[in-house]
């Protein structure tokens, strides 16, 4: 049994990590730090955890713990690690941007932490940055064209996401009465999970293609959609056996021809791919729950890597249905 600690924990993610660890069996969560909600009971904050725990929200964090989750949001996992020197047995799980792109802070260097790409180093790494959602949902979809490198064109991408990517905290564009039946786009290719996203696929090919990336706020709460589609000589089925090979050890992403909808994977930490060839054009769908595959599950999945647990342990999650 190991001891976590939650930091940041009163947001989206660091709700969906508690709801998880409650039930993993091999751990206790120590605390859950929040500074706005000391002193609540996480039910009060969580109001689907009644009868969950009893936990509440403390103000400062202990050494006492085996691992600790950053979900404190960008640059404030940064300074916390700056204004905090942790002792060394304590491993390192970031969710937000601050250290994906290699980047180390008091001795401490961070492993990007998408199982697919980089599962025996994260078995190694005492520190880990999780993936953005968008950043995941996206890489998973071409992984096995970029290693092969075979997007060697122009490769567009749409993707549209939930409010809860946006984080519990209230703006003009997360207000229920704005985004419902409403669709905006943002970023337009100039999104930040762009720079993640270019790094490790400079790690898997030189031929890196230009990325044309339109990100789309959606009228829902949980999920991530990306379209992406470029120029390929290649037959669907020969396309279907390269993703097939290359996913074919991975617990949560799975190739599949039937069509996709979102709710598929809402509330899991699956992955969903299709293929399609259209023309010149190889079509690829990946799906994804931002805030589960996109940022906490993918969190408690790395962790279990990092200690040696069978990395679907706790996340046996099952999708609504509909």
């Amino acid at each position: 049994m190991i001891k976590a600690g939650i930091i940041g924990a009163a947001g989206y993610t660091g709700g969906e990590l508690i709801r998880i660890l409650l039930n993993h069996a091999e751990v206790e969560i120590a605390f859950a730090v929040s500074g706005s909600q000391a002193g609540k009971n996480i039910s009060a904050v969580h109001p689907d955890l009644l009868g969950e725990t009893d936990l509440k929200f403390v103000k400062d964090f202990h050494s006492d713990i085996d691992v600790l989750f950053l979900c404190a949001g960008h640059g404030a996992a940064k300074d916390f690690l700056k204004q905090n020197k942790l002792a060394e047995h304590i491993k390192v799980i970031d969710l937000s941007q601050d250290f994906r792109l290699g980047e180390s802070i008091q001795g401490r260097e961070f492993i990007y932490g998408l199982p697919e790409l980089f599962k025996s180093a994260i078995q190694q790494a005492n520190n880990i940055a999780n993936p953005g959602c968008f950043a995941t949902a996206i890489q998973l979809g071409l992984l096995p064209m970029v290693k092969q490198a075979l997007v060697n064109d122009e490769l567009h991408i749409s993707g549209i996401t939930g409010s809860t990517g946006a984080g519990v905290s209230l703006s003009e564009t997360s207000h229920f009465s704005w985004r419902v039946n409403n669709i905006s786009t943002y970023k337009t290719f100039e999104h930040q999970h762009l720079k993640e996203i270019k790094h490790n696929f400079r790690k898997l090919s030189n031929q890196v293609p230009n990325i044309l990336f339109v990100p789309y706020r959606g009228p829902f709460t949980r999920g991530i959609w990306i379209t992406s589609y470029f120029k390929r000589d290649l037959g669907i089925d020969e396309a279907t056996e390269i993703y097939q090979n290359f996913y074919q050890d991975q617990p949560f992403t799975h190739v599949t021809q039937q069509e996709l909808d979102l709710k598929q994977v809402v509330n899991t930490n699956k992955c969903f791919i299709r293929l399609e060839k259209k023309g010149e054009h190889l079509i690829v769908s990946s799906i994804i729950d931002n805030l589960i595959k996109g940022a906490s599950g993918q969190a408690v999945q790395n962790m279990n890597l990092m200690f040696g647990f069978d990395e679907s342990t706790g996340l046996k999650l099952k999708a609504t249905g509909f």
